[in-house]
């Protein structure tokens, strides 16, 4: 029987466990915290598939490649779109209620799509609803889960043929014991690593860990330059997000003088793709002294807010404002990881026994900047693979990454690992780190940003994982080095890595090229 050992319970973590148990492996399923704690929670907005008469796979093929800047990758997309409606239908079976109408799924339209294709459960919720369903069907299935339990690093034998193979990891449990678990195939879904930065919409356990182990260990990982920066997060503790559902339903956004600036910065204006709205409110906080640019969503009214964002409705009422009636501050904050471990078609990375799928993969399906809702549908259809690829193993498996359309070869080498002898170094701090990478490796960078930040985490150590918190800030020190030399190598502008110093290939430029079949959509 295969063992599978899955780390991460967000909808990617979740869904391969589920498969990967109905295809009769064994299965044990680790994740840093309780079950439920993961993205997957806190996400609003919905998820994105062709389901409707008026849509089809290849309109939101041409949507996706088209947020993508150029640089997602043909094959992957049309996987994504081709597989996703189904998808969606299995959440549906796995007990998801997404919410309905009079003429049945309720859609929702956001930023980018040239259709309202995203379905969405208890209002702003959608996030929520899915991870409970999950977390229940998982719960029915002969699954081992182990909750408090942290992914230390990855182990690493000689396989087939005499290739490096992943035969396990090595895991931190709450009470700070190390434990070795070995398995035929190691699925990491562990999410993203917004926690690299002072302002994020991620919770806490974002921390880019399965990233960070898979580089360690020697698989290719790539495009981790590429962070997506949300344009609208309250300006609050905590910067919890703000759908961009909102300006879907017609939500403008406003300077601190009441005036509407989209409308100049793109023929879109706030639906604008993801990258240009975030940098567009960045600047015009920036033309203000760093005052807050403003959500205006007054014109939809106070019944209508409580009802489509009940969440939303609790949080900016619980934060002091009342936006049926004024416009709320907003700033822009990290949200997602559009790079992470290089994977093929199937999930598998570079090296033998090793999948990753959900945020914390490089499927190439976001290319340059991801388009909003596409995140859950691409752990589902992903994970949804590399199950299936997992209980049905070819003899010679293709051991590769699926990295055609990048713009740059995927991060194998080039940045150092810890040295024997790190006495000229300084313990990190995860505040100082996470200022450095927001002033210099957010929304705008360029040479001398990027080189600075360079030398001063050149200048970091991280301690030895012995709980929780060392182990995630040595996790976020790779990171921040990876990131930062990706950031380097890349020197022309695309999507959500905007080089001040070279903007020419700034999402605008110029279309990306479609496949023929998608000039019609």
């Amino acid at each position: 029987m295969t063992r599978v050992l899955v780390i991460g319970g967000g909808i990617a973590g979740l869904w391969a466990a589920v498969r990967s148990a109905d295809a009769g492996c064994s299965v044990e399923l680790v994740t840093k915290t309780e079950l439920a704690e993961s993205n997957t929670r806190y996400a609003q907005g919905g998820i994105a598939a062709a389901l409707f008469p008026d849509d089809s796979a290849a309109r939101h093929m041409a949507d996706t490649l088209g947020a993508g800047a150029g640089l997602a990758d043909l094959e992957a997309v049309r996987v994504l779109c081709d597989e996703g409606p189904a998808r969606v239908r299995d959440l549906i079976r796995f007990g998801v209620a997404f919410d309905r109408g009079d003429s049945g799924l309720s859609r929702g339209l956001e930023a980018a799509h040239s259709r309202a294709r995203i379905v969405h459960a208890g209002g702003d919720a959608t996030g929520a609803a899915i991870e409970a369903a999950l977390v229940g069907t998982v719960r029915r299935r002969a699954v081992r889960i182990d909750e408090r339990t942290m992914l230390v690093d990855l182990l690493v034998e000689p396989g087939h043929g005499g290739r490096p193979a992943v035969v396990g990891a090595r895991l931190l449990d709450g009470q700070g014991a190390i434990t070795l678990r070995r398995a035929d195939a190691v699925v990491l879904a562990t999410g993203g690593n917004g926690r690299l930065y002072r302002h994020t919409t991620n919770p806490d356990v974002a921390t880019g860990d399965g990233v960070a182990a898979a580089w360690r260990a020697g698989a290719a990982v790539a495009d981790l330059e590429f962070t997506q920066f949300h344009p609208t997060a309250l300006a609050a503790p905590g910067t919890p997000l703000i759908s961009e559902a909102v300006r879907g339903e017609g939500a403008v956004l406003r300077d601190v003088a009441g005036r509407r600036f989209m409308t100049e910065v793109h023929p879109d204006a706030e639906l604008a793709p993801r990258d240009v709205v975030a940098r567009a409110v960045w600047r015009r906080m920036a033309a203000q002294g760093g005052e807050p640019v403003r959500l205006d969503a007054t014109a939809l009214g106070e019944e209508f807010l409580a009802e489509r964002f009940p969440g939303l409705d609790r949080v900016v009422r619980d934060d002091g404002f009342d936006w049926s009636r004024e416009p709320v501050p907003v700033t822009p904050a990290a949200h997602y990881a559009m790079g992470g471990v290089a994977t093929d078609l199937d999930g598998r990375a570079s090296l033998a026994g090793l999948y990753a799928v959900g945020e914390c993969a490089r499927t190439g399906v976001h290319g340059a900047n991801r388009l909003a809702s596409n995140s859950l549908l691409e752990a589902a259809v992903f994970a949804e693979r590399a199950a299936r690829a997992i209980a049905s193993p070819v003899s010679s498996p293709v051991v590769g990454t699926h990295d055609r359309h990048t713009a740059q070869e995927p991060v194998r080498d080039g940045v150092s690992r810890p040295r024997a002898d790190d006495s000229s170094r300084v313990p990190v701090d995860r505040a100082a780190l996470q200022a450095l990478m927001w002033e210099h490796v957010g929304l705008e960078r360029d040479e001398q940003g990027l080189a600075e930040a360079s030398v001063r985490l050149d200048g970091w150590s991280a301690p030895a994982p012995v709980d929780r918190r060392s182990a995630e800030d040595r996790n976020l020190l790779d990171l921040a080095r990876l990131t930062v030399a990706a950031a380097l190598a890349r020197r022309a502008s695309a999507g959500a890595h905007f080089r001040t110093d070279d903007p020419s290939g700034a999402p605008g430029a110029a279309a990306p090229a479609l496949a023929p079949e998608l000039e019609a959509a």
